[in-house]
């Protein structure tokens, strides 16, 4: 990477919202994006001191799933201002890794974080106009200084395939659920107070909560709430890959932060392959099928769990749960 041309980017303001598939200009991180050679680009982007979902942790470092979400962004945003995949394709998400390398640059300061993500673009399988398969191998730096790195893959398909798609997994395109403000998509009835609290799962809000016990060691429902303005920032046909993962992702908090653990844990990696569309309208349960406990004080915890739904594995995922020991501990019931 050269200085002149990281010295080019831009935080001044969020690129059009459209162009990462956002309705909210809120939820919009990256800035700005240049070429630094064939197939590789410099991504700017600048991520809140907090924010209603994605908030920092109680050691005030930055939400994980911020990186992943600016990942998402600019893989959708490279696509269609850099490569011209049309904005009217459907993007479908095929697999997505990432870990931190250097937790200590994710603390927040006293302004946002500027980041820029070095970034390497691939085609896969990719049969244009109409499918375009592609991935993008970022590395995350803050001052010039790397301290994670990701991947996301996906498949772009103009409308008339993303109708097969769909329609392959049982469910016409354009389909939706039901499910409202209060209630689980389809259940056609409000089960706010059967969420897990929201301190279990570590977050701030009750309505950020999405897991439901369902009285079944190693098993969970994900609760599902098509008016939340961020896991569900607009109208969709499916549960977006984000969701998912903040279901795995308070679930892993829940299995590393209780039965007495003697320091708080941070999710410092994860791989995930996406198999099937998940519905709206239908319980997606989250089994766990391996929680595996640090061989020594400096390894991670590993979690893997799948997501079902009607007999049809959604997706898989492995977490990997890092403890904080320069982190406070805090008091058993509070967050």
């Amino acid at each position: 990477m050269t200085a002149s041309v990281r010295q080019q980017l831009a935080f001044v303001r969020p690129i059009p919202r459209h162009l990462v598939h956002r309705a909210s200009v809120a939820e919009v991180y990256l800035t700005d994006a240049v070429a630094e050679g064939k197939d590789r680009f410099l991504v700017a982007a600048q991520w809140p001191r907090d924010h209603a979902l994605y908030h920092p942790d109680g050691n005030g470092c930055v939400d994980p799933l911020l990186f992943v979400e600016t990942i998402r962004q600019a893989l959708v945003y490279l696509a269609h201002e850099f490569y011209e995949v049309p904005l009217t394709h459907r993007f479908v998400g095929r697999d997505m890794d990432f870990e931190i390398t250097d937790p200590g640059l994710f603390k927040v300061g006293a302004v946002p974080l500027p980041i820029v993500l070095e970034v390497a673009w691939a085609w896969v399988d990719h049969r244009p106009p109409q499918r375009c398969g592609m991935r993008i191998e970022a590395v995350l730096t803050v001052g010039d200084v790397p301290c994670g790195r990701g991947s996301l893959r996906v498949v772009a398909v103009d409308e008339k395939r993303y109708g097969l798609l769909r329609r392959r997994g049982g469910r016409p395109a354009g389909a939706a659920g039901t499910g409202g403000p209060a209630g689980v998509a389809g259940a056609g009835r409000a089960v706010q107070a059967e969420r897990l609290p929201a301190h279990r799962v570590g977050r701030l809000r009750a309505k950020d909560s999405v897991l439901k016990s369902v009285g079944r060691p190693g098993e969970w429902d994900l609760e599902l709430d098509l008016g939340h303005a961020i896991l569900f920032d607009h109208p969709t046909d499916h549960v977006p890959l984000m969701v998912l993962l903040e279901g795995f992702r308070q679930l892993g908090y829940l299995q590393t932060s209780e039965g007495g653990a003697a320091v708080p844990h941070t999710l410092t990696g994860v791989s995930m392959d996406c198999l099937a569309f998940a519905e709206l309208d239908a319980p997606i349960r989250l089994v766990m099928t391996q929680h595996r406990l640090p061989a020594d004080a400096g390894s991670p915890e590993l979690l893997c769990v799948e997501a079902v739904q009607s007999g049809v594995l959604l997706s898989t995922v492995s977490m990997s749960w890092t403890a904080d020991r320069s982190a406070p501990v805090a008091a058993p019931g509070l967050v």
